[in-house]
């Protein structure tokens, strides 16, 4: 906190010109902040939209996968019944 000077505890009118000076670069100071914080924001949702992308392509992917695998033993499974069980 800054501590009044001599001239602000012996004049009102000083004083008031100074508290609104600093009023002033507070307002400053909130502002840039909020700036920094919104595009904060509007980066978090970018993160989140490309996880949400990549989680769904791998989701995809694992399906792909597991559709791939179930039918490669599918066709060894129905390829050993054929040569080894009916003949």
């Amino acid at each position: 906190m800054v501590e009044p000077t001599d001239i602000e505890k012996k004049s009102l009118e000083a004083h008031v010109e100074l508290c609104a000076e600093r009023y002033n670069a507070v307002e400053g100071k909130l502002t840039i902040l909020d700036d920094k914080i919104t595009h904060l924001c509007s980066e978090i949702v970018d993160v989140k939209l490309a996880l949400s992308k990549m989680t769904e392509k791998n989701a995809d992917r694992l399906v792909t996968w597991g559709i791939g695998i179930i039918g490669t033993m599918a066709l060894i499974i129905g390829f050993f019944i054929e040569h080894y069980i009916i003949k």
